[in-house]
This record gives C-alpha cells, structure tokens and sequence, in this order.
C-alpha cells in the first residue's frame, strides 16, 4: 500500500519542508508570547511584537512601544535576543513648552513675551497665569519648571540682581545640563558683555521694544527648530527619496510597487529585476542587493519580483496621503470602543470612506501583530473578508493613546 501525505503520494522533501515550516511558526508564536506579554510596571503599557523571517537562522523581532516601555523590554532581553530586534519607539513629539523667569519690575516686557509666544504655539508657564489663591509658590514653580522643554530667562539690569530669578536660573542651568531643556538667556536692555561669567559662552539673544517683532520671531524659530538656512537646492533623483530605514535602492523599488498596486495585495504588480533596474537607473546586482535587504517584504522566483502586503505596509506612509500604522490605530479604537462597529470588511472601509488599497495595508498592521483575528481568504481584494478584535486589540490601544 502507497504511502499518501495531505491525498498525495508521500514526498519525503514536502514533508520535510512541512515540518520545518510548522517548527518555524511554532517558534515565531512562542517568541511572540514571550514578549507581547511583557508590560510596563508603571505606564502599564504591553510592546506590539512582529516576528520575522521565513527560517529558524533568519527569525528576528520588531518591537514598537514608547522609548520608556523599550527600555523596559530590553532589560527582560539577553544579549543576543537584544541584536536580533529592531526596536522602534512610538513617543510623539514633545511640544514645545516654556518656563519664563523674569523679574516682577519688567512685567510689562515679560507679558509681551509670554502673549506673543502663546500666539506661536509654544505653551509659556508664566506666574501671572500659572498661579491662584493659596497655591504654593515653590510647587507650583517646580511644575513649571519639571513639563518645560525650554527655560527662557528675562536678563535685564535689575532682574540679575533678584535672588528669585537667580534661584530659578540655578534650576534651569541644572535642566540643561541633564539634556532636559534649553536654556535660553533673553536680554533685554542688556550689553552683552553685563551677562554673568557663566552664560558669557552662551547665545543670548536681545529682545528690544523697537523690535520686538523681528526679535520674538527668531525666538520662535529657533524654538520650534526652524532653521534660518536658505532651503537647498534639489539633489539628483536618486537621492531624492525619504529617508527610511533602508537603502535607497530598497527605498525606490518600494515606491513603485506602492504607487503602482491597486489593491496592496500579493503580487500586485509583479516586476521583472531587469525592468526595476531600468526604471531605477542601478545595475541588476544592486537590486538583487535591496531585495536581499527587502526579504520579508517580497518574494523572488526566477528573477520575477511579488510584493507581500507588509510593503506597504512599511512604505505606504512615505509616499501616500496616509500611514497604515495610524489607520490602524483608529481601527482598532473603533473596534474596542464603538459597539456600533461592523466587522465585515467592505462595511468597514465604506464607514471610513476608504479603498481597498488603503484598508489592506492597515489590516495587515494589525494581523502581523495578531492584533485581530485571522480571516484571511483567498477569494476576494480585501486582505481579511472580517475584521474582529481581540484582547490584544485593547492592549494595543491602551498602549498607544
């Protein structure tokens, strides 16, 4: 009697690769409970874990959470786990805020100031504003001067000479020195060679009353990190792509797989190496280089060229008018705090008025992370015909707002 295996005769080779390719997932779940499972002690936050690769010797994670919670996660992490995990943290930009030390005698200059950084989108703790009947002065302050990205000290005649203000510039100077906030020193009224010893190395811009607007719009520019730099003049193509996390070459492959799919499915397009390195303008080795660099993004067969959907993924936000993590986020939001939420994928995109080119690549964020339950099917355009949550879906969202 022939022995059959899955209603075909036994292939010792298929069912080799079988038994690899089931030992592989089994290690990808394991790693990925090991970590997912990890939270924060204080912030109470879980990582959202990808395991990649398509070998036992290629397997490697990427962990995204905010720098506090990846701090933690690496100190659960042994050395060599440490090198085989990209890490990526998910902290928002701080916005910029102000603390404002001056002297009660230049109120007048200090409240022009304030108003006019306010204006500029720069939040300014000032006393006149920050402080209320029975609050105390010290903590108050020490609130101020803990949440501030910038410490801006009023320098004028007078206010050098007020214990206050130099007991608030002890503090600031301290801030600046454990890299938490700039310092700067706002003359006013104030020769440049009058600033004490210890600010003399230091920028120290002059606000006066006779330009005061010329004056606070560098203030602003410099706060916000705008340069005074004229723009630069464009570079040659090739280097004009985003910068990412890959080489250019791997870079403008993915741009024409993105801005040419229409559903961000598999193998949709399908490029030859020869055609992309015409496109491209780079010899066949060095696209045979970026997808190398490119492996758990697309497949190769005999130099034909298929796009997995975690390209997009990936690159959607470099060249499109979204970003596939954050449609995910809301997704997911939705899908935790709104019980009017359908979970049938075309209903889905239709509340949200988006295409099936942009739902997929956000379905897939959210099931390589197994933030939602696999529904995939080879039937239609959608990545998964249903979208439902599940508890790693709350975890994610909690995480992340």
């Amino acid at each position: 009697m022939a022995l059959t295996y899955k209603g075909r005769p036994f292939n010792a080779s298929t069912f080799a690769k079988d038994i690899e390719t089931a030992a592989v997932e089994q290690m990808k779940e394991q790693l990925w409970q090991r970590f997912a499972s990890i939270r924060h002690p204080e912030t109470g936050e879980f990582p959202t874990v990808l395991v990649l690769g398509n070998t036992i010797e290629d397997l490697h994670l990427k962990i995204e959470g905010t720098q506090s919670l990846l701090d933690h996660v690496k100190e659960q992490m042994d050395r060599d786990d440490r090198e085989a995990t990209i890490f990526m943290a998910t902290d928002q930009t701080l916005k910029p805020k102000a603390f404002l030390s001056y002297s009660f005698d230049d109120g007048d200059i200090a409240r022009r100031i304030a108003n006019s950084l306010m204006e500029h989108g720069i939040d300014v703790w000032w006393a006149e504003w920050e402080m209320k009947a029975g609050d105390s002065l010290r903590q108050r302050i020490d609130e101020g001067l803990a949440g501030c990205t910038h410490f801006i000290v009023l320098l004028t005649p007078g206010s050098q000479k007020k214990p206050w203000v130099n007991q608030e510039m002890d503090a600031g100077l301290v801030k600046r020195i454990a890299g938490q906030a700039r310092f700067v020193a706002l003359r006013h009224e104030l020769p440049a060679s009058q600033l004490p010893a210890l600010l003399s190395g230091m920028m120290s811009p002059e606000i006066t009353n006779e330009n005061f607007d010329e004056s606070i719009r560098d203030l602003v520019n410099d706060i916000h990190g705008i340069s005074r730099k004229p723009p630069l003049g464009k570079a040659p193509a090739t280097t004009q792509l985003p910068t990412t996390s890959h080489s250019k070459t791997a870079t403008a492959i993915a741009e024409i797989f993105v801005r040419e799919t229409k559903t961000a499915l598999f193998g949709d397009p399908q490029k030859e190496t020869d055609e992309l390195a015409a496109v491209i303008g780079v010899s066949v080795e060095d696209i045979e280089d970026a997808l190398y660099e490119l492996g758990d993004m697309v497949t190769v067969t005999l130099n034909r060229v298929l796009p997995k959907t975690t390209l997009y993924t990936a690159f959607d936000g470099f060249f499109k008018d979204w970003s596939p993590e954050k449609d995910a986020l809301r997704l997911a939001a939705d899908l935790v705090n709104d019980p009017s939420m359908p979970h049938n994928t075309e209903e889905v995109a239709a509340r949200y008025s988006w295409d099936v080119r942009r739902m997929n690549p956000a379905l897939a964020y959210l099931m390589e992370r197994k933030l939602i339950i696999d529904y995939r099917t080879l039937a239609n355009d959608w990545y998964s015909f249903r979208v439902v949550a599940t508890d790693h879906t709350r975890r994610f969202v909690k995480s992340r707002n």
